[in-house]
């Protein structure tokens, strides 16, 4: 038996240049469709705020195309070896490989090493890229993309509860007593009843009077539908400042060592970490999928061409791996909820559709 998995050097290079082309050519595809398809849906909004032009249309773009290009790399992986194959087995290539000798497992193993190759550069382009633009994008729309406070340790969005009221926030930035609030709405309710609400564009820790001072305030009455001025206004003795970066971490906006120290942070605190660890495990095993499309669609490469099946087993490949993005999905979804632990919500599509892609490729191939 033959056990070097990469007989000849430039056969491997060639099935990987092949596979490296029609993967990026379909991603870019994807990306060039569904980018548009967004643009046109939330132009509206980004040209709503005053004085926004095409500058910020193209800086929308910018931040939104790394977050589809990472959303739908494995799916462009899958597409490209499906193309691939089939066109190599549609050309009698794969024939002409096994008739030389190769195994199955030889055809894919240039594939395999390659999409291990582009599952390590997913992963850098997630923590180098996606999350700050992720990050950037969810700070701009918290404000209706307008101009955000250029400050570092952004978070977005967070709800705190003092006492009967409740406090929201668009932006918050900083780390402990220097946290600095953007426009803040609390809402001061009275036997579960709104009463009015207190709005501010700013605000900030007061460490000595261990206090929330907000600037600027305006009251609304709802009873009476009336708004007037209260100037400085000071809040929630009993909110500590990691409540508000604490109230809600955004795992897609956090590299996987921000996460981790998040989680840290939140389980010190007492708070629920479950959905979070899963997120955090499935930084790996979400770039990591790539390493599967191969295997998936392995059955598009195999079986006669004339046989007319090769339309089946493409589509039969597709399957796989639509199926494998659905257990994913569903997988978080129930470790979210409790019901899967962490590591098992976050590993075991992976897996378990390595597990399927090699059976099917041993009983129909070797």
């Amino acid at each position: 038996m033959n056990l070097d998995f990469f007989p000849s050097r430039r056969m491997a290079l060639y099935m990987v240049k092949l596979f490296f082309t029609r993967s990026f050519a379909v991603l870019a595809m994807l990306v060039a469709i569904l980018l548009t398809l967004d643009l046109l849906g939330e132009s509206g909004d980004v040209l709503a705020y005053a004085g926004n032009g095409d500058a910020e249309l193209w800086h929308y773009a910018g931040l939104r195309a790394p977050q589809i290009a990472a959303t739908f790399l494995p799916f462009s992986v899958l597409l490209g070896t499906l193309i691939m194959l089939a066109t190599l087995n549609q050309n009698s290539e794969i024939i002409a490989m096994k008739a030389a000798g190769l195994s199955a497992h030889q055809i894919l193993a240039p594939l395999i090493a390659a999409a291990l190759g582009m599952s390590a550069l997913s992963f850098v382009f997630n923590e180098r890229i996606v999350v700050r633009a992720t990050a950037s994008l969810s700070a701009w729309q918290a404000v209706d993309y307008g101009p955000i406070p250029r400050d570092s340790g952004v978070k977005s969005n967070p709800w705190v509860r003092d006492g009967n009221n409740l406090v929201n926030v668009a932006i918050v930035a900083g780390r402990g007593t220097n946290v600095q609030l953007r426009k803040v709405e609390i809402y001061n309710r009275v036997n579960n009843s709104l009463t009015t609400i207190v709005q501010a564009p700013r605000g900030h820790y007061d460490a000595a009077s261990k206090s929330w001072v907000l600037e600027n305030a305006r009251q609304f009455d709802v009873a009476r539908g009336t708004v007037r001025d209260m100037g400085t206004v000071r809040f929630g003795r009993d909110i500590r400042p990691d409540q508000f970066t604490l109230a809600k971490v955004d795992p897609d906006a956090l590299t996987f060592d921000e996460l981790r120290a998040a989680i840290a942070d939140l389980h010190d605190a007492g708070r629920p970490t479950a959905e979070l660890e899963g997120n955090l495990w499935h930084k790996i095993s979400g770039p990591l999928s790539a390493l599967l499309m191969p295997i998936l669609g392995s059955v598009a490469a195999f079986g006669l061409a004339r046989s007319g099946a090769l339309f089946l087993r493409a589509v039969t490949g597709m399957a796989l791996g639509f199926a494998y993005f659905v257990a994913d999905n569903f997988s978080l979804a129930m470790g979210s909820l409790g019901a899967y632990p962490p590591v098992l919500a976050a590993w075991a599509p992976f897996f378990l559709f390595l597990l399927v892609g090699e059976t099917v490729l041993f009983r129909t191939e070797e």
